[in-house]
């Protein structure tokens, strides 16, 4: 079973086409990466799924809802992490969260709060003002903050771009526990995690799907046992899926 169905979906900005036509499955409980260099059009792909922008042509359904015709409905079912840490940075931590779990409606926002704060290991900076957090730690009350609502579908947009080693590692195994437990789209410039924490890979360049498939798929279908060198041997069009 499928929780995003994607199909011929398609954004231009004047003439540049960010997102050309693409058709994707992502079934529940999948961890997806999408990825693909700079302007390869996966931020305009999580940003059609997610309802902030409107496709010109295609339609994606999440979890049954269209995109175009139920955006409130998708919108109910879904969360994003996105790019920017998006934190108020003069609350706390658990000022934050519940903020968010209030926005959303929650019951027993106090109880949410602090199952969240346990799940992802920030009880004991609960209190601090979130701008006193290093990035690592802004990171992941920005990730607290899109699971609060107990999404079934979840977007991670770059969730660790700009960590350190040992902060990017730390949230790794945070990401990792979300699988099964949710649907979640990642996209990321580093393969490694890729590697780590993905169920499967979509390659996009200049807004084309170019391949789909595990990392061993991707590996074997650009003959190489290297992922580096496939991805880059498929987002530059030398193998085909």
């Amino acid at each position: 079973m499928s929780d995003i169905i994607i199909k011929d979906l398609t954004k231009r900005y004047g003439t540049l086409v960010a997102l050309d036509h693409l058709s994707l499955n992502v079934k529940s409980g999948e961890m997806m990466a999408l990825l693909g260099t700079n302007g390869a059009g996966k931020t305009t792909a999580i940003k059609l799924l997610s309802c902030l922008s409107t496709p010109d042509e295609g339609d994606a359904l999440l979890g049954g809802y269209s995109i175009r015709t139920n955006a409130v409905d998708v919108k109910r079912i879904i969360n994003v992490s996105p790019q920017e840490t998006a934190i108020a940075r003069k609350l706390s931590v658990r000022e934050n969260l519940t903020l968010i779990a209030e926005l959303h409606g929650m019951e027993n926002v106090s109880a949410r709060v602090d199952a969240i704060l346990a799940e992802l290991g920030l009880s004991d900076v609960a209190q601090k003002r979130a701008e006193t957090l290093s990035g690592g730690w802004q990171r992941r009350v920005s990730i607290a903050m899109a699971l609060i609502s107990e999404p079934k579908i979840l977007f991670l947009d770059e969730p660790t771009l700009g960590l350190d080693v040992i902060a990017r590692a730390e949230l790794w195994a945070h990401i990792r526990a979300l699988k099964g437990k949710m649907t979640v789209v990642l996209t990321t410039h580093y393969l490694e995690e890729v590697e780590a924490l993905c169920d499967r890979v979509a390659i996009l360049a200049n807004g084309l799907l170019r391949a789909c498939g595990t990392v061993d798929e991707l590996k074997d279908l650009a003959g190489t046992d290297n992922f580096e060198k496939a991805f880059i041997t498929l987002s530059t069009g030398g193998a085909h899926a």
